[in-house]
């Protein structure tokens, strides 16, 4: 992938309504060049879509907490994504290595509220959970 590709794809990271011309200013490009190296980037699935990043504690979910899963039997079949993918809480679903199956990112508004989660998330995915829980994000 060509350097102002990347430089594109790292402003639209940054802000994803910022303008061609404003990224052409940036990259060194006309607003037509840049326009068309955005569209190819999004045809060839590297840009998938524009969202928008809201303040959690403003939606009233100022707690983040990190669950890690694990199924209370192993020969069940590992499906505990699509077991857990209606419960709106969960805002992310990770399959990772390491002493858990999944890692889940959880956002709610009080810890009365994630104790209800995570007893919600215990029978409806059969899994035992271990949980962090975040006190400040630094980035993200």
């Amino acid at each position: 992938m060509e350097a102002a590709d990347l430089r594109i794809i790292d402003l639209l990271r940054e802000d994803g309504r910022i303008s061609y011309t404003d990224l052409g200013k940036a990259v060194g490009l006309s607003t037509s060049a840049v326009h068309q190296r955005v569209r190819r980037l999004e045809e060839r699935g590297i840009i998938t879509s524009y969202t928008a990043q809201v303040d959690p504690a403003a939606l009233g979910t100022p707690l983040t907490a990190f669950v890690s899963v694990t199924p209370l039997d192993p020969r069940d079949p590992d499906d505990i994504p699509d077991r857990l993918r209606g419960i709106a809480q969960i805002d992310a679903c990770y399959s990772v290595a390491g002493d858990s199956n999944y890692l889940l990112r959880v956002r709610v508004g009080t810890p009365q509220d994630l104790e209800e989660l995570l007893s919600r998330v215990r029978s409806q995915g059969g899994v035992s959970t271990r949980t962090t829980i975040v006190l400040t994000t630094p980035w993200e």
